[in-house]
């Protein structure tokens, strides 16, 4: 399966190693042409505003708007996640209001008040270690959105359907559950 990974900005490389570690066929999506032929996209990590910037320089925020709103898969971790929430502060930000949260960026502080946990997934993902980086919070969870594991009580994992976002970077660990679970779910 060739799955693209946004390639603008952030933890693209990370997340093409995981993704050819479960069997997909990465590409690097730069251009709007790159995603011709991808089945699912990943929004990696990084800094959501120049994600943004890149976007609109490179033509890409139709083509990917577009894609993210057609029902094909979707993952996205950390910045990825605010790009696909339906509301986004700290400050207020557009994103693709593909999935029915709102997120707070940078909720847990600066880059000095990153850390690491294990995630409460309640049996979906045991002892999952997750990496929380100026990572945004889920405060809102809408209708038809499915919580699949927390931290301290905040939803970290969240799905809709195909679409699905994580506040962490699975992609930073060598522990490819939940690359692995999302490609299963949606093949």
């Amino acid at each position: 399966m060739k799955v693209g990974v946004l390639a603008l900005q952030g933890g693209f490389a990370a997340h093409a190693r995981a993704l050819t570690r479960v069997g997909a066929a990465p590409v690097l999506v730069r251009t709007p042409v790159d995603l011709d032929g991808i089945a699912a996209l990943v929004l990696p990590g990084g800094e959501s505003t120049a994600m943004l910037v890149g976007m609109t320089r490179d033509g890409l925020e139709a083509p990917l708007r577009s894609f993210v709103r057609s029902g094909r898969p979707v993952l996205g971790t950390c910045a990825g996640a605010i790009l696909l929430a339906h509301r986004v502060t700290g400050p207020v930000q557009r994103s693709f209001d593909a999935l029915d949260v709102d997120v707070e960026r940078n909720a847990y502080g600066t880059q000095l008040d990153s850390f690491a946990a294990v995630v409460d997934a309640g049996g979906a993902f045991p002892d999952l270690p997750a990496v929380f980086i100026r990572a945004p919070r889920i405060v809102r969870v809408g209708q038809g959105v499915e919580v699949l594991a927390r931290v301290a009580g905040d939803p970290v994992l969240v799905r809709s359907g195909a679409t699905w976002a994580a506040t962490f970077h699975p992609e930073l660990r060598d522990d490819e559950r939940v690359h692995r679970a999302w490609l299963h779910e949606v093949a």
